[in-house]
């Protein structure tokens, strides 16, 4: 993960809270699809399951070994 985005990632992880906002769904759905290697496009909200995947797979990412 770039630096850019893992400071974006970074803020993101440390807000304790069980919902996201509208800016925080587009950012995941941007991040998710750069680095899952995939057209961004936006689930739909009415189930969480994928973004709470697209989460996981981004916290995954995030927490590989960094090279500075």
């Amino acid at each position: 993960m770039v630096e850019e985005d893992r400071v974006k990632w970074e803020k993101f992880r440390e807000k304790k809270k069980n919902t996201i906002t509208n800016e925080e769904f587009l950012m995941i759905c941007e991040l998710h699809s750069e680095y899952m290697n995939h057209n961004y496009y936006k689930p739909c909200t009415c189930n969480p399951k994928t973004i709470k995947r697209w989460i996981e797979d981004l916290n995954e990412i995030y927490n590989l070994p960094y090279a500075n």
